[in-house]
């Protein structure tokens, strides 16, 4: 097997393999501090195999690939026999690493243990970012996050020891960035449990959001599948200036395609625009992908990928990367399935919202919208940071704001926050001075985690249903999203903009063309930001937070006690009983959008997402209900009363009745969840009929043993009612590209027939029929 030999941060020697990884634990001092080798745990690079399987498939082609298809084509498990259709066929893929943060890998793990295999196939790593509570400030919510958690954390602790999986101790930071800087790397497959997943793109690797199933059938060692995704081509142009920003380009993309025009496709960025934008910015870019629907986005190679891989300690990795270039890159005359152009020279500061992220507004518009539409332009806080945002650019950036407002006797009029991304961005921002410019401006500095931008924030400035519109740097703006107040107006921009709005207090405040009046009466105007992109001193590491798994963690113990209300081991799935799944009851008909904040809410719902009971009780209460336009109050049509969801299936499941869900439009947007298909499996659901699916969750949904169904005929979700009874028939002939058949049944005793979609391969149907991927799994190591 052929090996590169390369030199790592201490005088040990670390091997790069470019077949099975070598896995070698090492640190290094700096300034008293450990500091993990960004190599640790079996970080690799297979260019060489990754050239010769590129080459396979481009001669099978015979026409010129783009970086999408190159890095994905260069994972397959056959490149030489394997079909590949783009949009149609399913491609059998060997990523090179699995990353989950604490939320989704309480759920993963146990589904692991229930696999009953030994140890982890493939690097893997668990991130605590998604538990820690904003409330007061870092330190405090820290320690209150250790104390509340720390059953979970030491089952997570316990189970990464046990089976061979890195753990990032709470307070490490927020996974995509600590992927970012210590993982992904150019031309890797990556997946991870979290939609945002795709952050590493900007660092030219194909980094997909996935469930936990998808996640222990790699960690298993079992082929990955995908279907051969479409390619939207982005072609940047001129450069950016003044006050726009790398976060101005995927909001304007977001306007372009809106919240369900990249489904199914790898958004490529390339053009002589890329060069103009900083590593950080293009993960940016690549981190909001998901709010299109895009399976991920990607950046081709460039020095500022070279550069970051330098600055956080990767340079033999920023060597080969070099030597592999023209495989790190999109070929000459590529096609594209779509393509959207975009002048960087004329792109201006975007903000988008409210309650969607793809409601695109310019910056020097949103003010006069804001009050034709009614909502709120007081802006009550301003929030920086999270997966999105939270580089050394960013808060440099934002710091180069604060300080000019500092300089004139000015802080903020609205409340704001910072959310360092790591904790090396922490400590490298406060060794800088940046954080203690964002301090004084008003800013109150967050532990290193997701917080707000996941419904993490014990807010106490308003009450729950009372108007009010905050602005963030973050990703996602879904009604309630942040703070569990329907009646919250969020707006995504970039934290440059936040901070200069923040400073101002009104959504109306252009700072291109708006001047602010200093504590001395003069008025003066923000001057664009203006950072370093990179710390010229280096990063600090900051202090150690990092488990690394014992070499055997055989004798290692995981336990998880049968009355805990955090965490319960699973029981499997009943397997289909051959027959047609007749008169199943509509659980709820959903009107509109119908996210998986809708269907498994986060926020306070997050501690129970080890425990598949307690967290089934938040099952659809956000969707609204066709039938009264209410959320959580649906009739059961065995009692005729009407109550809450959960409860509703609750009581079907105990009377032996299955059920299914009737949807509309992308049906699934948003986090890649897997409990948004856990818990309807789990209360009895057996199909799930919609117009639309978003592909994380509709691959979900297949993992657990449920139908994902779609109308043939869009137009007949107008046909089913509330209470109607529903059959779906001829699953004894269950086969790919064949529809179903589905008759519904009126109370009055009338009847439609319908034809229903699926998107089932062989694989997938038998996941169906065993009840779940994972009992299949189990069925195949008999």
């Amino acid at each position: 097997m052929a090996c590169i030999l390369l030199r790592c941060f201490s005088s040990k020697v670390l091997w790069w393999s470019l077949g099975r990884p070598y896995h070698v634990s090492t640190v290094s001092q700096q300034k008293g501090k450990v500091s993990l080798s960004r190599y640790e745990p079996g970080h690799y690079v297979k260019y060489n195999t990754l050239k010769e399987k590129v080459q396979t498939v481009r001669d099978r082609l015979n026409h010129p690939l783009t970086l999408a298809e190159k890095v994905v084509y260069g994972h397959l498990e056959d490149p030489r026999s394997q079909n590949i259709e783009r949009g149609s066929s399913y491609l059998r893929l060997i990523p090179d690493r699995v990353a989950m943060q604490d939320a989704t890998a309480q759920m993963a793990m146990l589904q692991f243990i229930s696999s009953g295999l030994p140890r982890v196939a493939v690097p893997s790593t668990i991130h605590c970012d998604h538990l820690i509570e904003a409330q007061t400030g870092s330190e405090a919510d820290l320690l209150r996050a250790k104390d509340i958690n720390k059953e979970v954390y030491h089952f997570l602790a316990t189970a990464s020891a046990k089976y061979g999986v890195g753990f990032w101790k709470p307070g490490s930071g927020i996974i995509h960035q600590i992927v970012l800087e210590n993982y992904a790397f150019p031309g890797v497959l990556l997946i991870g449990t979290d939609s945002h997943t795709p952050n590493g793109g900007g660092l030219g690797g194909v980094c997909i959001g996935v469930g936990g199933a998808d996640a222990v059938d790699v960690m298993a060692g079992i082929a990955w599948e995908l279907k051969c995704p479409k390619v939207i081509g982005v072609r940047l142009t001129g450069s950016l200036k003044g006050w726009s920003s790398p976060k101005d380009i995927i909001l304007k993309v977001a306007g372009i395609l809106t919240v369900k025009g990249g489904t199914g496709a790898i958004v490529e960025y390339h053009g002589p625009g890329v060069d103009t934008i900083s590593c950080t910015g293009m993960a940016t870019i690549c981190n909001m992908g998901a709010e299109i629907g895009a399976t991920t986005s990607i950046f081709p190679y460039n020095h500022r990928m070279n550069n970051y891989l330098n600055k956080t300690g990767r340079s033999e990795i920023a060597d080969l990367a070099e030597h592999y270039k023209d495989v790190l890159v999109p070929d000459e005359n590529c096609k594209y399935d779509r393509l959207v152009e975009i002048n960087l020279d004329e792109l201006e500061p975007h903000i988008n919202g409210p309650f969607t992220p793809d409601l695109a507004h310019k910056v020097s518009e949103v003010g006069s919208m804001a009050e034709q539409k009614g909502w709120p332009t007081d802006i009550k806080v301003g929030l920086i940071g999270s997966c999105t945002n939270s580089s050394y650019e960013d808060m440099g950036r934002s710091a180069s704001v604060a300080k000019q407002a500092l300089d004139h006797g000015l802080k903020c009029k609205s409340a704001f926050t910072v959310t360092p991304g790591s904790e090396q961005i922490r400590a490298t921002i406060e060794r800088d001075g940046y954080a203690k410019i964002l301090s004084d401006v008003g800013g109150v500095v967050l532990a290193n985690a997701c917080g707000p931008c996941i419904g993490q924030w014990d807010r106490k400035d308003v009450k729950k249903g009372e108007k009010n519109t905050i602005v963030t740097s973050y990703n996602r703006n879904f009604t309630g999203r942040n703070d569990a107040n329907p009646a919250t107006h969020a707006f995504v921009t970039s934290p440059e903009i936040v901070t200069a709005m923040a400073i101002a207090g009104s959504l109306k405040f252009n700072p291109e063309t708006d001047s602010l009046t200093g504590s001395d009466g003069q008025k003066f105007k923000l001057k664009s930001p203006n950072a370093e992109e990179l710390p010229a001193k280096g990063f600090d590491p900051g202090v150690d937070t990092y488990q690394a798994p014992p070499a055997d963690g055989s004798s290692t113990n995981v336990n998880v006690n049968s009355t805990s209300q955090r965490l319960q081991l699973l029981s499997p799935f009943n397997k289909w009983n051959g027959e047609d799944l007749k008169d199943m009851v509509v659980l709820i008909k959903v009107k509109g959008k119908c996210t998986t904040d809708h269907i498994s809410a986060a926020g306070p719902w997050l501690k129970y997402r080890g425990h598949l009971d307690n967290i089934s009780n938040n099952l659809l209460i956000g969707a609204v209900n066709i039938e009264n336009e209410e959320a959580n109050k649906i009739c059961c049509q065995l009692t005729g009363s009407f109550g809450s969801v959960p409860d509703t299936a609750r009581n079907y499941k105990k009377n032996g009745v299955n059920w299914v869900v009737v949807g509309d439009e992308n049906y699934g947007e948003g986090s890649s969840r897997e409990h948004a298909a856990l818990e309807p499996r789990h209360l009895g659901g057996r199909a799930i009929i919609v117009k639309s699916f978003a592909r994380i969750h509709e691959t979900n949904l297949k993992k657990q043993g449920l139908l994902p169904l779609t109308f043939c005929d869009p137009t007949d979700y107008d046909k089913i009612r509330p209470d109607d009874r529903i059959s779906i028939v001829g699953l004894k002939g269950f086969s790919p590209g064949k529809t179903i058949g589905c008759v519904v049944h009126h109370k009055d005793g009338s009847k439609d027939e319908l034809l229903l979609n699926h998107t089932f391969n062989e694989t997938q149907i038998e996941w169906f029929k065993a009840g779940s991927a994972l009992n299949r799994m189990k069925e195949l190591q008999k």
